[in-house]
């Protein structure tokens, strides 16, 4: 197996913190780059387009947290690159956070994808856990699931 580029879907739980460091030791295993995909929940989007939250500075975490990771890959060779989506959209039904992961996943031509498995948790800012059972069943990637 190739595998090129590793996808990171990250919502700022634990357990996407988790999962970013088995796409680490993938990409470092078959000497990969790896993409972190910011997936913003519903309310966090909300809050962002009626004014109550700055998006630049949920953009400063981002790349903050981005930061972060290179650190840890810095002198590895792996390179890293992160972008944001919306994991839900009031526009379009069908948009959740398991379709954004995917959409992007072919956008970019990832080759793996590790993603967070469903937490017990409600807390409303971990938006990827409840998607991880969609990216495993529809992925035409292989899919880690931690």
């Amino acid at each position: 197996m190739e595998v090129d580029l590793v996808l990171a879907p990250v919502d700022g739980s634990d357990r996407s913190e988790r999962a970013v460091e088995y796409a680490l030791a993938v990409a470092d295993a078959y000497g990969a780059d790896m993409h972190l995909l910011f997936v913003l929940d519903e309310t966090l989007v909300e809050a962002i387009d009626a004014g109550n939250v700055d998006a630049e500075s949920v953009a400063s975490e981002h790349r903050g947290f981005a930061d972060g990771v290179r650190e840890r890959i810095d002198g590895n060779g792996t390179g890293l690159t992160y972008s944001t989506a919306a994991g839900f959209s009031q526009r379009r039904l069908a948009q959740s956070p398991g379709s954004v992961i995917l959409d992007v996943a072919e956008e970019i031509d990832a080759d793996f994808v590790v993603v967070p498995r469903e937490s017990p948790s409600t807390d409303p800012d971990e938006a990827i856990g409840k998607a991880a059972l969609y990216v495993i069943e529809y992925a035409s990637q292989p899919v880690l699931s931690v």
